[in-house]
């Protein structure tokens, strides 16, 4: 599939946004959520980090606020950034209908409405619900789901749907057909220019559109009518997902719940005005194409809007720390009598100066180059974080 500049840009991943969530994460459930840099020191292993935590830290002071007491630096969350988890918290409330519809549409697609809970604890953060979502939705709405183990072993657990809800077995696009006045059918976003792609397209398009929320019945694998079934199931799989794409190797984690093919990645690359597939590092990635313009989001979830304010405030932060970083190596050149400092360093981009310390844990440096500072802004988020 050729690559496209925004869609790859809505592909990429930011690894220090996915590392100072999962810090921010281990604090709020540390002891009055205040965590001694060494115990954090130890995580970086599992964060895939190497090097020092409190250089890292102090790279994000907007978010993290490091201290020293009785010999031992600590580190907790900023007044700012616990207003953003309030918020992000307050918002996780206020939408439990939403993730109980999430859930049970997903459980409506499988083949015997129930899911394996590792599998789904693989794609929760791709649908938003919450860590605590096993406590805090299926016990309270035991009407519709149930957990179930039918052979004992733990990694056997599975999430029952009991309660079929008709007015959830609507796919997205069946409720924008209603809403246009026009029969099921998916939209193409390719350039007039690829004609041969539009023209498999409207074949493809002109047979009856199959809702993911239909029993299989006698439906063969490998016909068009499976085929049609599939791609509309990924369709709604993906509308689902707070931003439009999922890892097309956990998709496939779901082969058997949701009947699909075993070359599920070949069939998708067939239809690229629906879906874009992109290799983006070593991962196949596949991502709604209806659901962005350009590389930004058309709508955007409420959690979406949060993690965007996360990532701002970490921005923010870094910004600040590389500004006073390059002031204090300019001083020190002064001292040292070096007249020739060369400013345009600073246009070096995400290397800059943060990587100029003893820190060694990969992608850390600043952004002070205006359009990398953009750019940073809408690519903010990894739906693969584990």
């Amino acid at each position: 599939m050729k690559k496209e500049p925004d869609l790859e840009s809505a592909l990429s991943r930011n690894r220090r946004w996915i590392v100072n969530n999962q810090i921010k994460n281990i604090i709020l459930r540390c002891p009055d959520e205040i965590a001694p840099i060494s115990f954090l020191q130890k995580k970086f292993k599992s964060l895939d980090l190497q090097g020092n935590a409190l250089n890292w830290l102090k790279k994000y002071p907007c978010c993290f606020e490091v201290y020293f007491n009785n010999d031992e630096y600590y580190c907790r969350l900023t007044k700012r950034m616990k207003f953003l988890v309030e918020e992000e918290e307050s918002i996780k409330d206020s939408q439990e209908p939403v993730f109980v519809e999430r859930l049970a549409k997903l459980l409506m697609m499988s083949k015997n409405q129930r899911l394996n809970i590792m599998k789904i604890n693989e794609f929760k953060r791709n649908f938003g619900f919450p860590d605590d979502y096993l406590l805090r939705i299926v016990p309270k709405y035991s009407d519709m789901f149930r957990v179930v183990n039918y052979t004992g072993r733990r990694s056997s657990m599975h999430i029952e749907l009991i309660s079929w809800k008709q007015e959830y077995a609507v796919s997205s696009v069946e409720r924008l057909a209603k809403k246009e006045g026009h029969d099921p059918r998916f939209s193409c976003s390719l350039p007039s220019t690829w004609v041969k792609s539009w023209e498999r397209f409207r074949e493809f398009n002109s047979a009856p559109y199959i809702s993911p929320y239909t029993e299989l019945g006698g439906l063969v694998e490998g016909s068009m009518e499976m085929d049609k079934r599939t791609i509309g199931l990924v369709h709604e799989l993906l509308s689902l997902t707070l931003w439009k794409k999922a890892s097309i190797i956990k998709l496939g984690h779901f082969r058997r719940e949701f009947c699909f093919p075993e070359k599920l990645n070949v069939l998708l690359l067939k239809h690229p005005g629906i879906f874009y597939v992109s290799n983006k590092y070593q991962i196949y990635t596949i991502l709604l194409r209806e659901g962005y313009n350009g590389s930004e989001l058309i709508e955007k979830d409420p959690l979406v809007v949060v993690k965007e304010k996360f990532g701002e405030l970490m921005q923010e932060g870094l910004h600040e720390y590389n500004r006073r970083h390059y002031l204090i190596n300019i001083e020190k050149k002064r001292k040292k009598g070096v007249i020739d400092v060369k400013p345009e360093r600073r246009k070096r981009g995400s290397d800059e100066v943060s990587e100029q310390d003893d820190d060694r844990g990969g992608d850390l440096g600043g952004i002070l180059d205006a359009e990398e500072r953009k750019r940073f802004y809408k690519v903010l988020f990894d739906d693969d974080a584990k």
